[in-house]
């Protein structure tokens, strides 16, 4: 069977969360959204699995299900050198236990713990435990894995089984690294709300032969993920190199001579995801493996909508549109991906126009950086509904 799944999210106790990141919102919203299996995040935290043992029914195999959602247990933990490192555990008592192996002083300080430990010794403890483990948006400049070392390998001394693309980068970015041709790619939300903007804003279609650890597993290792679904990477808010104060994007030659320092503000220069990967690639076009599925870009529903009639995401005229929509189809995934035009037409020819664009790929992006998210527009289809020039520009920096 094909399962869309987001496996990195954060509950209500990672630090820049929503309140409302609990069991009871996420599963029905994820429903909504057309996810079948979700990623727990902060699966370290003991309130947040508590809260989990409470809130589910454990159905065996590390699945733990509610609401018509099944939830597996993961975490992302921050190890040695400040990077992000993403584990798939198989059930909570090993949580409970490889928890304390890892994790240095409280547990429940934050859902996304610390730890002393180097990625090498966070590898061989996930796998004595028989956990999944790869290194969270890999390329991002903060955490990432790729902004310490030029080699996987090198950080890890060994083979990780998977790696998350992040936010910032996709297929066609990464596969111009030799090295990442064994490698699996994940693409996930790291969610910190359970609106469908947020919630499976990137998600992966893996085949399992069922809905439990074990067939994840065997999936992700059997390298049977048959599709990777996420925003264009230059929406990311590190895509480009920028000053993370003032957001200008900044020449990344100009911004070593300036020791890395903004001359119009004086903030921190942080190197992008694109300079990053021209760096250390081995190819100047991507060199895909056979195994390796297609890339689709997408975007959140809600905001293909707010930005074609210049609504705020959370007004009544967006969310209304949603809803009516997500009545009518499957789910959100199923509207942006699957459904005929003809059909979204009936029921709103604006917004059909608009996942058109992003089905053929006629969309235009400014480029995010230094923390700071891209910009797109679809400026000709607001000037073809409304016959005037003067329209806002929004950013996905406003739907936060």
């Amino acid at each position: 069977m094909l399962v869309n799944t987001d496996l990195h999210i954060h509950s209500c106790f990672s630090m820049a969360t929503s309140k409302d990141m609990l069991i009871k919102n996420i599963a029905p919203k994820a429903r909504e959204k057309g996810l079948s299996l979700v990623g727990s995040g902060d699966g370290f935290h003991t309130k947040w699995l508590d809260i989990i043992e409470k809130s589910t029914e454990y159905v065996g195999d590390g699945i733990y299900s509610t609401d018509n959602c099944d939830f597996i247990l993961t975490v992302e933990v921050e190890g040695y050198k400040k990077i992000h490192h993403l584990l798939i555990l198989p059930n909570i008592d090993v949580a409970r236990e490889i928890g304390d192996k890892i994790v240095y002083g409280n547990k429940n300080g934050n859902g996304r713990p610390k730890t002393k430990l180097e990625s090498s010794e966070i590898l061989d403890i996930a796998h004595e435990y028989d956990c999944l483990i790869g290194p969270a948006h890999v390329f991002t400049p903060w955490t990432g894995m790729y902004k310490s070392y030029a080699s996987i390998y090198d950080c890890y001394e060994g083979k990780v089984d998977f790696v998350e693309l992040g936010l910032s980068a996709d297929t066609f970015m990464a596969d111009r690294i030799k090295e990442l041709k064994d490698f699996p790619f994940l693409s996930n939300s790291d969610a910190h709300s359970p609106w469908p903007h947020r919630l499976g804003r990137e998600f992966n279609q893996i085949e399992l032969e069922d809905i439990s650890y074990t067939s994840l597993k065997n999936s992700i290792k059997h390298k049977k993920i048959k599709g990777n679904y996420g925003l264009y990477p230059n929406l990311g808010k590190y895509h480009m190199t920028g000053c993370s104060k003032c957001y200008k994007i900044i020449d990344p030659e100009t911004a070593k001579e300036n020791n890395m320092k903004c001359k119009d503000c004086g903030g921190k220069i942080k190197k992008g995801v694109d300079y990053r990967i021209n760096e250390i690639s081995d190819f100047k076009s991507p060199k895909h493996p056979n195994f390796r599925p297609p890339y689709t870009h997408l975007m959140p529903l809600a905001e293909i909508i707010s930005k074609i009639y210049s609504k705020g995401i959370t007004t009544k005229t967006v969310q209304n549109k949603w809803k009516n929509l997500i009545s009518n189809f499957e789910s959100e995934i199923d509207v942006l991906i699957n459904s005929p035009l003809e059909k979204i037409e009936k029921i709103d020819n604006e917004i059909s126009r608009g996942i058109k664009a992003f089905r053929m790929g006629e969309v235009k992006i400014t480029s995010g950086g230094g923390g700071k998210y891209g910009e797109i527009s679809f400026d000709e289809l607001i000037e073809n509904k409304n016959n005037k020039n003067d329209k806002k520009l929004m950013t996905l920096d406003s739907f936060r």
